[in-house]
């Protein structure tokens, strides 16, 4: 792969993304449209800390825009992480943003992709939005999809028109399931980067829920090996969970990061959220087997990572 296409290229996992494209000596075309779902200025952040580099280009446009003759031309293979995210705030009338920006711009992006030589399609899933609520063990690719919220339904309807372009025209798209990234440059409104600045400020860490709900959270970079890995060795059609080193309860990610600050973290507990899952764990066993995907970065090494970075921009 000589020459990628990355789509949210500023946000969080795109920016890292990127970087590593362009380490490996990959030309990226970038596109990024700075919706208005947090603080464009942390984008333009994560934008600076790619850096100037000759094999980038970046293209600060929405989708919608359609520039597809502009902004495929000699790419052969294609990374799709543009999407607006967040379970909370896509209820009531915001739903029709989701519609438009996760379900409508990735089919747009698959007709365009037509009309190149078949280039593999990377697309970004999310698993606590699609499967909701996990019951059992590990919860395999094979699990029933029940989306609890709106922004879960649009990335279900993705998935499925992403299968639809595979079956009917044999387009080599793959979707990649997330469970919870996090690590530097993670979006402002996600807990972790929530309760790391509330206690850096001396302030009671709000907690929607009883802290008792789990989840299997995956470090960046092991997100983007994921998507490299993905584009090399997946086949059409192809669903991966990809996940972290284990299952925790967020009562005892707190206490990891208390330790990290040298603080006993003051929790406030608030009530739960409509769409919010209680437990999430993966079954990566079929990205294993297909990709060769292991994650490398345990959670605590982690933690430390996105702390020291968070750290760092806050004396900047």
């Amino acid at each position: 792969m000589t020459k990628a296409l990355v789509t949210g290229c500023a946000g969080f996992i795109g920016s890292h993304l990127t970087q590593r494209l362009l380490r490996d000596g990959v030309t990226v075309i970038g596109i990024d449209g700075f919706i208005d779902n947090y603080d464009a200025a942390e984008k333009r952040r994560n934008l600076a800390e790619i850096g100037t580099h000759p094999g980038f280009a970046f293209h600060a446009a929405k989708l919608q825009e359609q520039r597809w003759k502009e902004w495929l031309d000699g790419v052969d293979v294609v990374y799709h992480l543009s999407a607006l995210p967040g379970v909370r705030s896509s209820w009531g009338p915001a739903f029709s943003e989701y519609v438009s920006h996760n379900i409508l711009a990735t089919q747009a992006l698959l007709e365009a992709c037509l009309q190149l030589p078949r280039p593999p399609v990377i697309v970004a899933s999310s698993s606590s939005s699609v499967y909701g609520t996990m019951q059992g063990k590990r919860t395999d690719e094979k699990a029933p999809l029940q989306p609890i919220s709106p922004y879960g339904v649009t990335k279900h309807a993705m998935e499925q028109i992403c299968q639809v372009y595979v079956k009917a025209f044999g387009l080599p798209v793959t979707m990649l399931r997330y469970f919870t990234v996090y690590g530097p440059r993670q979006r402002p409104d996600m807990a972790f980067h929530r309760f790391f600045t509330q206690m850096m400020n001396g302030e009671p860490v709000s907690v929607y829920g009883n802290g008792l709900q789990s989840r299997d959270f995956t470090f960046v970079s092991d997100a983007v090996e994921a998507n490299v890995l993905a584009a090399r060795r997946a086949q059409p059609g192809d669903v991966f969970n990809i996940g972290g080193d284990r299952e925790i309860r967020l009562i005892d990610v707190l206490a990891i990061m208390g330790q990290l600050l040298n603080t006993t973290p003051r929790i406030t507990y608030l009530a739960g959220q409509a769409g919010d899952s209680q437990r999430t764990c993966a079954d990566i066993g079929f990205a294993e087997s297909r990709l060769g995907y292991r994650p490398q970065v345990s959670l605590e090494e982690g933690l430390r990572l996105q702390w020291e970075h968070m750290r760092a921009r806050s004396k900047n």
